[in-house]
């Protein structure tokens, strides 16, 4: 909503009032009232408060008298009109409404759902309209969200009456073009009740907000003053509460300046020492206090600065909370950091930092969706990722680092397309993000961060190339991925963050080595990641993260060692990956990747059971990961569909082996139809598909799918993951 509002309000400078059309003077014989208050008599109590505020405010006597586009400023805005009568019975406006609308100069319509719902709040706005064609008309939002009717979904939250979302003509008649009222906000969430009201008495006088909010300062820092001093010279015995204010002050002041030096050091040096050892729960402390500090303050009271650091204080709290795999908690601190970034682009809206900064939380907001496997929502934030990247470099071509955000954004849409098997698509994203990154790190080879996300790139550039079947330029990729962060962690002493990266890279480099029947290259890129991840590990114990890493490359490699017959160890690091991400589910089941880790350890203990004789166990262990498999819901859908069939094939196999033909087609069959629902096959699910249909006789279209992938250079479909 707050981004909808940003861009409604944007059209209408309040600093340039003057600047505008001229409404009919106010100064004339014609207008017995400055303003028609219209609004639903659900929103009374506010409609009090500014009936209330409006006849009680005093022009400043700078202003008073001066001849603005609307007339001559008065001292008083009094009076201003409300209906204190209910409509509901009537059958029209009635005749003094009518009147007081044609005597008033400007009309001031209090919007919120209830006022866009109301026929009569939208008829005195129609009839003002027709009265007044250049009339001035000021919508004060209360609650709910402008053109949220626009918005499929959020037709309820519409805050806008109907005739104040059309432009009208010259004859007060309604067009088929969205209007751009003059809007004042006088949400927490927008500008507030005082700036709100000050922009409503702006619009009202013809004059510049800044001008008049700085005579609104003056006039209160002088009447404080005046207060101040009668108090004074009236009674001596007012020095002691005045010590105590100046102490209270002092305190507030101090309190202050901690709060902001804590979150300097946090951002800064504390940040930059814990994080490379991957010990980020140590800032727990510290940011604690940051936090509690905060929650006291009022958003629209802080500083620009003071809002920018409340906000990085709030994203590394949230990084610690994903550390933790608390998503809840993380996604609450990266939404409230957002808002506090918003609300610094709104007060500058061209500043590349401000952007820059907002940028970051929306892209972990999108990386907490990805995780939950809401493929829509992260690709919308990615979208807007990119887009804040883009503007960025608008406006600083030349700032390399505003260049690393616009790459960042082709690459992470990649990887949303990539998971939606919009495989072409996610090329072209990756190719570009490959573009740029190789420019700046050929012209800057010492840069670390730019071979790491050059090694990132290649990465997924690789991955997509494997899914269309293209394994001599993935394998290349793949290849140039793992010796860039050996090379990058050599420089830098052991990064953790570049250490967990090159787990990964060894894990997927180990299946591409097994698919092409490179076993002993395969072998060792997997006890690679093994060791990597183990190691790593022993850093902080209590990265969940870690764990479940090690859990998954402990796995992967014991599938691969009973494809080669070593029986004996696959058992025990099977032993040990299920123990760790059973403990990880006992904690916390809701994580998506956490349940397909523990499909994955299923389908391995179902594969040694079966080789150990046990087929009772292959067979109960096997639909237990048909059942996992089906409510995994990760990010990668393609992935969980080829797990699926897997689990079917597997428990079809020990229904065989029992000799329930029927069964065992019947899920060798379901195994096929789950991956029928794929839009895009990469070569790790035609080679399940294979398996499938020579399980059910089909042998003709499996000897062409493995031909297929033969042809491509896969030679070892029975332990394809690639």
């Amino acid at each position: 909503g707050g981004d909808r509002m940003n861009k409604w309000a944007s059209p209408f400078d309040w600093n340039r009032v003057s600047a505008k059309p001229a409404a009919p003077a106010f100064a004339s014989a014609g207008n017995q009232y400055f303003a028609f208050l219209s609004y639903s008599h659900n929103d009374s109590v506010v409609a009090d408060w500014l009936h209330g505020q409006l006849e009680r405010f005093r022009v400043p006597a700078s202003l008073a008298g001066r001849l603005t586009a609307t007339g001559v400023v008065p001292r008083r805005l009094t009076p201003i009109f409300r209906d204190r009568h209910e409509l509901a019975a009537s059958q029209d406006l009635g005749t003094e409404i009518r009147e007081a609308l044609q005597a008033s100069h400007c009309l001031i319509v209090l919007c919120s759902p209830a006022a866009a719902a109301s026929k009569w709040t939208n008829a005195e706005i129609e009839l003002f309209r027709r009265l007044h064609p250049d009339g001035c008309i000021i919508a004060a939002i209360i609650s709910g969200e402008p053109f949220a009717s626009e918005v499929k979904g959020q037709e309820s939250e519409e805050c806008l009456p109907p005739a104040l979302r059309r432009k009208y003509d010259r004859r007060g008649r309604p067009t088929a073009k969205r209007a751009e009222p003059l809007a004042a906000d006088l949400r927490d969430v927008g500008d507030g009740r005082r700036l709100g009201f000050l922009k409503i008495v702006a619009g009202m006088l013809g004059v510049g907000l800044d001008e008049l909010v700085q005579r609104d300062q003056v006039r209160r820092q002088r009447r404080l003053a005046t207060i101040t001093g009668a108090s004074f010279l009236g009674m001596i015995a007012a020095l002691l509460l005045a010590v105590t204010a100046i102490e209270a002050r002092d305190a507030a002041r101090d309190q202050r300046r901690e709060a902001e030096g804590l979150v300097q050091f946090m951002v800064g040096d504390l940040k930059e020492k814990l994080q490379p050892i991957g010990m980020l729960e140590a800032l727990d402390g510290v940011g604690s206090r940051v936090l509690a500090y905060y929650s006291k303050q009022d958003m629209s009271e802080l500083s620009d600065a003071a809002l920018l650091q409340r906000s990085r204080a709030l994203s590394l709290m949230a990084e610690v909370a994903t550390a933790r795999v608390d998503l809840d908690g993380a996604l609450r601190l990266y939404r409230e950091a957002m808002a506090g970034t918003a609300e610094a682009i709104r007060r500058d809206p061209n500043d590349p930092q401000r952007l820059f900064e907002h940028a970051q939380s929306v892209f972990y907001v999108a990386q907490i969706m990805r995780s939950r496997g809401d493929q829509a929502a992260t690709e919308r934030a990615l979208r807007e990722y990119k887009r804040l990247g883009a503007q960025m470099v608008s406006l600083e071509p030349d700032n390399m680092k505003w260049r690393m955000e616009a790459q960042y954004g082709d690459f992470n849409l990649g990887v949303a397309l990539y998971d939606q098997q919009r495989f072409s698509e996610a090329t072209k994203s990756f190719q570009q993000a490959l573009g740029t990154m190789q420019a700046l790190a050929t012209a800057d080879p010492d840069n670390d961060e730019y071979q790491k996300q050059l090694s990132e790139a290649l990465a997924w550039l690789a991955d997509a190339h494997l899914a269309t079947g293209r394994i001599d330029e993935g394998s290349a990729l793949r290849e140039r991925h793992v010796a860039l962060l050996k090379s990058v962690i050599a420089r830098r002493g052991g990064d953790v963050e570049y250490r967990q990266r090159l787990v990964l890279g060894y894990q997927r480099l180990g299946n591409l080595y097994a698919a092409r029947g490179q076993l002993d290259d395969a072998e060792q890129s997997l006890r690679a990641a093994v060791s990597e991840s183990t190691s790593l590990l022993a850093v902080e114990p209590t990265n969940n993260k870690w764990r479940e890493h090690n859990a998954r490359v402990k796995l992967r490699l014991a599938e691969f060692l009973l494809a080669i017959g070593n029986r004996a160890e696959a058992a025990t690091l099977a032993q040990s990956g299920c123990a760790i991400v059973n403990a990880l589910i006992a904690k916390d089941s809701s994580i998506a990747q956490r349940r397909a880790t523990r499909r994955d350890c299923l389908l391995v203990r179902s594969r040694l059971a079966a080789l150990n004789g046990a087929n009772a166990d292959a067979m109960a262990l096997a639909k237990a990961a048909v059942e996992a498999a089906r409510t995994a819901g990760t990010s990668d859908r393609i992935g969980d569909a080829r797990a699926l069939a897997e689990a079917h094939r597997l428990l079809g196999d020990a229904y065989q082996r029992a000799n329930n033909a029927e069964a065992a087609r019947a899920s060798w069959q379901a195994g096929i139809a789950a991956l029928a629902t794929l839009a895009n096959e990469r070569p790790s699910e035609i080679g399940e598909r294979a398996e499938l249909l020579e399980r059910v006789g089909n042998r003709t279209e499996s000897a062409r799918l493995k031909a297929r992938l033969g042809a491509i250079g896969i030679t070892r479909a029975d332990i394809l993951k690639v």
